[in-house]
């Protein structure tokens, strides 16, 4: 109840600061960001990393005028939507971190990127956290890149072209949507260290076998079923991370076959009984068809085979602990059919080869990781 003789009187409040919008926000972010850099300018610093904050892009420009001598640059966490053309100025930079920003849409890495200096000079480059739905082509053009990061992105496939970084030894696609490795990836002669972990890849191209300098393979929670024979070839493999993948637990064979094409079996005549050719006597296509025949691995047949193919699942012990299902391609339904005793010896035989070649790959393996 008001106080007899007088009124009641509101409480006077203090007005209330006028409130950014966001697109206001960032530009003063941007700005304060640009002031800040240009008072901490040295000619001499080689690392630079900026503190989170909400930033859009692109890089302040001046950057490489502020830091010419510039070698590592962290924008980790800013918030990054494009990294901008400013990043094309730095000659000398071998190591961008660019991870949990909101990178991924159009414009958001410089397409000039591999034709600059950059593209000499880049060694590392992390990207990981952020929005990619594709491998951005501007990435293919950075020959000297060493180890690149993507994890945590939204990719669904890997490009073949991702063949064009000749010099890449770490690649990190884990926590993606991907669904299938192209062979071309088995191109990458230095590449020792691959993560395909947490994706949706349901099977292995026999091509990474190729991979001679690869130590350790990261593929556990995917939808793998089995693997492919050839990967007891990874003579230098020590860490392979399989678990979380619904690999086969009962021994299955498939026998589905479809006959071989007259191209094929033309091609198999050639392969088996050496027919000298030169490239100069067939066209171009089929000269790189017949560069692409695959021995049958039953040691009895000596066979080859190009498309039409008998896949086997058989299982091998690994580890003296674990029952592997590798996949097996044989070139035709003869080489697996238990009808014929010989077909029957020459069977015995691969499981054996296949027993040895196991033996040997869990001496050489460091670490299996299956449960």
């Amino acid at each position: 109840m008001a106080a007899a003789g007088g009124a009641d009187k509101e409480p006077e409040l203090e007005p209330e600061p006028p409130r950014r919008g966001p697109a206001e926000g960032e530009e003063a972010a941007a700005a304060e960001l640009a002031a800040e850099l240009s008072a901490r300018r040295s000619a001499e610093a080689r690392r630079l990393v900026l503190s989170p904050r909400r930033l859009w892009g692109p890089l302040p420009a001046g950057l490489s005028q502020w830091f010419p001598a510039l070698e590592v640059l962290d924008v980790s966490g800013t918030g990054l939507a494009e990294l901008g053309d400013e990043l094309l100025a730095l000659p000398r930079l071998h190591t961008l971190l660019a991870k949990n920003n909101r990178l991924g849409g159009p414009g958001s890495l410089p397409k000039a990127l591999g034709q600059a200096p950059l593209g000499r000079s880049l060694r590392v480059l992390n990207l990981s956290g952020n929005r990619f739905a594709e491998l951005p082509p501007a990435l293919l053009g950075l020959r000297g890149l060493q180890s690149l990061s993507l994890g945590g992105n939204r990719l669904h496939g890997i490009p073949p072209d991702i063949q064009e970084l000749r010099s890449l030894e770490f690649l990190y696609l884990g926590g993606n949507f991907i669904t299938s490795i192209p062979p071309e990836l088995a191109n990458l002669p230095s590449l020792s260290s691959l993560v395909l972990c947490d994706n949706k890849i349901q099977s292995i191209p026999p091509q990474l076998a190729q991979l001679h300098s690869l130590r350790s393979l990261s593929l556990h929670n995917n939808l793998l079923t089995y693997l492919p024979r050839e990967i007891l070839n990874l003579v230098h493999l020590e860490e392979l991370s399989l678990r979380g993948n619904p690999l086969v637990v009962r021994f299955v064979r498939d026998l589905t076959y479809n006959p071989p094409s007259l191209q094929e079996l033309a091609g198999r005549t050639i392969k088996t009984r050496n027919v000298p050719y030169a490239p100069s006597d067939l066209p171009e296509n089929l000269v790189r068809y017949l560069s692409l025949a695959s021995n049958c691995p039953n040691p009895k047949c000596g066979g080859v085979y190009f498309d039409s193919c008998v896949r086997q699942i058989k299982f091998v012990d690994f580890c003296g602990k674990y029952r592997i299902p590798l996949m097996h391609y044989l070139c035709s339904p003869e080489c697996s059919s238990p009808c014929s005793s010989a077909s029957q010896s020459s069977t015995s035989q691969s499981e054996s080869d296949s027993e040895d070649e196991a033996s040997v790959a869990a001496r050489r393996m460091q670490k299996v990781l299956l449960g």
